[in-house]
């Protein structure tokens, strides 16, 4: 009897494996799926429906060290904190949420995506082990979700592929020469500038030839004088009548 009991007890804690793997976001097709500190994940729809008592977390983890994840670490503690991650540990738990946050199916105007990493405010507050705050590189990373009954785990789902983040490129690994669009737009900005500077001159030269040409040939000529004849006025005054 005792030795049933023994493999009865960690049948009792076996959990579930579900046959989804977290994705990026693929349809609708979103800007900035990845970026240099977050990425688009889908929801989990329709995965869990047989846990609606449980709390589903994320858990995000170094890829090196995703296969070796304790299923049995608590969120919220020193072992699986965000703030701690990755020096410390090579995981951490985020993003809580019960099956009503997933529901199935999915009504047509809810947005069914997840933003890792998208909280700054909570970055460095140690009192918020569960932050979803920006990660620290490049990765990659790997991530599932994990159903928790209180503190027990029941379900999990398999991990994801690798994440590669966005990296800028430095200045100088930016060339100019190798696109043929690049050097055509420099070819066509030197012969307007030529075709220009030509332009110009001509005008330039036409303006002095003009005024050269214009001053020779002006001449003015001298008033002719006006004489004017004076005229004296006859008054003509009434001669008085002859006196009868």
């Amino acid at each position: 009897m005792f030795p049933l009991l023994l493999l009865l007890v960690p049948a009792a804690h076996a959990i579930a494996k579900l046959s989804y793997k977290p994705a990026l976001t693929q349809k609708p097709r979103l800007e900035g799926t990845t970026t240099a500190s977050t990425f688009v994940l889908d929801q989990p729809r329709c995965i869990f429906g047989s846990y609606d008592t449980s709390d589903i977390w994320l858990v995000v983890a170094l890829d090196k060290a995703a296969f070796t994840f304790n299923n049995t670490a608590a969120p919220g503690t020193n072992e699986t904190a965000f703030q701690r991650f990755p020096k410390s540990v090579s995981a951490y738990m985020t993003l809580n949420a019960t099956l009503a946050n997933y529901p199935c199916p999915k009504p047509a105007e809810d947005i069914t995506v997840l933003r890792v990493g998208s909280e700054t405010s909570c970055a460095r507050d140690e009192t918020r082990p569960t932050c979803n705050g920006p990660l620290p590189g490049p990765g990659p990373y790997r991530v599932k979700f994990l159903a928790l009954q209180g503190s027990e785990p029941v379900a999990e789902t398999e991990w994801s592929a690798p994440i590669m983040l966005r990296t800028a490129k430095p200045a100088s690994s930016i060339s100019t020469t190798d696109s043929r669009h690049s050097a055509g737009m420099i070819a066509i900005t030197t012969i307007l500038s030529i075709l220009f500077a030509i332009l110009l001159a001509g005008l330039v030269a036409m303006l002095v030839f003009c005024s050269d040409s214009c001053g020779d040939s002006s001449s003015f000529s001298k008033p002719e004088s006006v004489t004017v004849r004076r005229y004296n006025t006859h008054h003509v005054y009434d001669q008085p009548a002859a006196r009868l």
